[in-house]
């Protein structure tokens, strides 16, 4: 296992395919997952788990049955993002960096719905977004995680990974 200050956190994931893939992305950048109840499917879904291919014993993993019991459970010392299509910043434009002295928890909504207004409204400062090309709606959401992790590893020379592939 590992230690990482990088917290990937899934609110209400409706599509197991998506979140075994974010399973594989978090654990190839070493990042912690957070799921937040209600899912969409059973954790043993057999399509998870095989996106998820051979990570399931390597990832750090978290649920929490609600975005109250998340808040609560994770550290005081935390610095939250949410991704959504209105942000104002974008991801380099944030400080990643693994020197800061608070643990890093980007938050990403339901494939369908993104996240609830009343969450937004209470981190009206910290939401960023990942530029797209403005004729397409949105990009998967294994897609966007992927795109934080890698931007926090580019903001942290790589250190998170190894330097030579497998």
């Amino acid at each position: 296992m590992y230690k990482s200050v990088i917290n990937i956190v899934l609110f209400c994931p409706e599509i197991p395919n998506n979140t075994g893939n974010i399973v594989r992305s978090c654990t190839a950048f070493k990042a912690n997952l957070h799921l937040i109840k209600p899912y969409g499917f059973f954790l043993n879904d057999k399509r998870m788990v095989r996106a998820g291919l051979n990570c399931w014993d390597k990832i750090q993993l978290f649920e929490h049955k609600s975005w109250e019991h998340f808040l609560q459970a994770t550290t005081e010392n935390k610095t939250i993002w949410l991704l959504t299509k209105s942000g104002d910043k974008t991801p380099d434009q944030i400080c990643m960096t693994n020197k800061l002295p608070n643990e890093l928890y980007f938050v990403f909504g339901q494939e369908t719905k993104g996240l609830p207004k009343t969450i937004m409204d209470n981190f009206k400062q910290n939401q960023i977004r990942i530029p797209i090309w403005n004729s397409v709606r949105s990009i998967n959401l294994a897609n966007a995680v992927v795109c934080i992790l890698y931007e926090y590893s580019k903001q942290n020379q790589y250190s998170n990974l190894d330097k030579q592939c497998a």
